[in-house]
């Protein structure tokens, strides 16, 4: 990389600070976590002090990761820091944590649309995970990858990657991978950790939302459902819906899935899943969130099934290539 790249400023900066706060976005998932963390140590083993505050708590099968427990929950940040390196955030306003933007802002992220809020800005989007940027980074910094970081790096790229089905992996994911394993990561413990820790709770949670499940009138389309009521009833916990939107994409037919979960009354969290070619980040885009072309979502208001006509509507011109009507 050249000695003016936004990398190598980044390099230079870590190099030559030492009070770092490190924050991602809210409600955080594995790319996060694991992008956070893994510089974090990586800082530490260069004998800086590092402080990783989030809004939210990490989802609980993360909660086995090393230094997730010892992350810090606070909506603001005060102290004394040299830097404040922000993870996967398009903006300064996505961790939700106030004060940040006190400190020089190192922005790192993958995501198409950041704004470059940073004093430093380093995006790729050709990184299948931010973790990936932060495997590059910890190279160029000359830490050994101990057993600690490679399975932070390797949680991120597993997950963010949908444990490699989605068309960000190059064969760089795999040959950062490979020297994850060689540093000691253990693929099948990561995998039982993060995919097979839940409880019964999610299971009747995940059968109570499925037997709900709509399909739109092409077969194409699943719309999924889920209220407080509901949860209640299942005897699952609201949050732990996490990868219940792909179950429908695993149907050959189904081209795409919106998924609506109620916030309070006629407020909803849209998420939204799709294959191949269907840009469903520009629907998201519309109702103002965001996200990547075949995993967005947002947050809208109003009567269920009028959102719900709204949102097949949209899909479905997605799907047939033709743009939305106003």
């Amino acid at each position: 990389m050249h000695s003016d790249s936004p990398f190598q400023q980044i390099v230079d900066a870590v190099r030559q600070r030492h009070r770092f706060v490190v924050s991602s976005h809210a409600r955080p998932d594995g790319d996060s976590i694991g992008s956070q963390l893994a510089f974090a140590y990586a800082a530490r083993a260069l004998g800086k002090e590092v402080l990783v505050v989030n809004k939210d708590a990490a989802p609980p099968p993360l909660m086995a990761f090393p230094g997730v427990p010892e992350i810090q929950i606070a909506s603001q940040v005060s102290g004394d820091f040299d830097a404040a390196v922000i993870m996967e955030c398009g903006e300064i306003a996505r961790p939700g944590v106030a004060g940040l933007d006190r400190y020089f802002l190192i922005n790192i992220d993958h995501h198409p649309g950041n704004t470059g809020y940073g004093a430093l800005n380093w995006f790729d989007e050709s990184a299948a995970a931010c973790g990936e940027m932060v495997f590059d980074l910890v190279m160029a910094l000359g830490v050994p990858l101990t057993p600690e970081i490679a399975t932070h790096i390797y949680l991120a790229i597993l997950t963010d990657t949908g444990s490699f089905h989605y068309s960000s992996i190059s064969p760089r994911t795999f040959d950062i991978c490979r020297q994850l394993l060689e540093a000691g990561v253990d693929p099948v413990a990561v995998a039982r950790s993060v995919y097979d820790s839940n409880n019964m709770g999610r299971l009747k949670l995940f059968g109570a939302v499925l037997s709900a499940m709509q399909i739109d009138a092409t077969g194409r389309i699943a719309i999924v459902y889920l209220d407080h009521e509901m949860a209640r009833a299942a005897g699952g916990t609201y949050e732990d819906t996490e990868g219940l939107i792909n179950l429908p994409l695993t149907v050959k037919e189904i081209q795409s899935v919106v998924f609506f979960k109620q916030n309070e009354g006629d407020e909803y969290r849209v998420s939204l899943r799709s294959k191949g070619d269907i840009d469903i980040g520009a629907i998201a885009k519309e109702f103002g969130g965001g996200g990547h072309k075949n995993a967005a979502g947002c947050t809208v208001t109003g009567p269920i099934d009028k959102l719900q006509k709204l949102f097949l509507e949209k899909i479905e011109q997605a799907i047939d290539g033709r743009p939305a009507h106003h």
